[in-house]
């Protein structure tokens, strides 16, 4: 028999990586450019007067619909119409104020630590880049992200839930977390990313549903993986 030392094993093939999109450079701008046409000079849903608003619309909307967080926006800003008005604000009041958003207990103390923040670190104006957003309570990338491309028209990605399930199905990405997503439409895309976020919140919003979506209005079906099942 021979000794360990002298078998020999047939040697194993490095695990290929997946890569991160199955689309070609061709195909990528067709999608992009369809999408850009489709929803010229798309924007939030969220309404806002300023910034300040901007992001609290913005916190809010985790989870939650644009269309609920715009019930109850009016009555929040009438109540709190700066950072520095939020910034005193009793936390129990403001939980009152937007009880029937989700997660509304977690919400109104990020909110309420979020402008005090802003008062003492930023000197009462709400911050424009990613690293001091998201130095925030209740601020991460994706919120972040969509304060700076809705705002400053700055070229970021932001990935909600719609833009996850878009980019999935259209096979731009199949990462698992939305940040390695971000990343994924951003390497692909390069540039027009903060119209692409809109259009894409839009497509999925109402064409491109979770449950039900309207494959038969989908202009880029041919590229979709549920598309082409159907």
């Amino acid at each position: 028999m021979p000794s360990k030392s002298r078998i020999k094993q047939a040697p194993t093939k490095p695990t290929a990586r997946p890569k991160s999109t199955k689309r070609s450079k061709a195909q990528i701008a067709t999608i992009k450019a369809r999408f850009l046409s489709h929803y010229p000079q798309a924007k939030t849903e969220l309404i806002y007067r300023n910034i300040y608003e901007l992001l609290v619309c913005v916190m809010l909307s985790a989870q939650c619909t644009d269309k609920r967080v715009n019930l109850v926006t009016p009555a929040l800003f009438a109540r709190y119409p700066s950072v520095q008005a939020l910034a005193q604000a009793n936390v129990e009041e403001v939980k009152e104020l937007i009880k029937s958003i989700s997660f509304f207990n977690n919400k109104a103390k990020h909110l309420c630590q979020m402008a005090k923040q802003v008062l003492e670190q930023f000197g009462g104006e709400i911050p424009t880049t990613q690293a001091e957003l998201k130095s925030l309570a209740g601020v991460g990338q994706k919120t972040a992200n969509v304060v700076l491309l809705e705002y400053c028209q700055a070229n970021v990605m932001a990935v909600d839930t719609h833009v996850f399930r878009v980019s999935h199905r259209l096979a731009l990405s199949n990462a698992k977390t939305p940040e390695k997503t971000e990343q994924d439409l951003e390497k692909a895309f390069v540039t027009d990313l903060s119209a692409l976020h809109q259009a894409f919140v839009l497509f999925g919003r109402y064409v491109c549903k979770a449950l039900k979506p309207q494959c038969a209005n989908c202009f880029v079906r041919e590229f979709c993986l549920k598309g082409e099942k159907a």
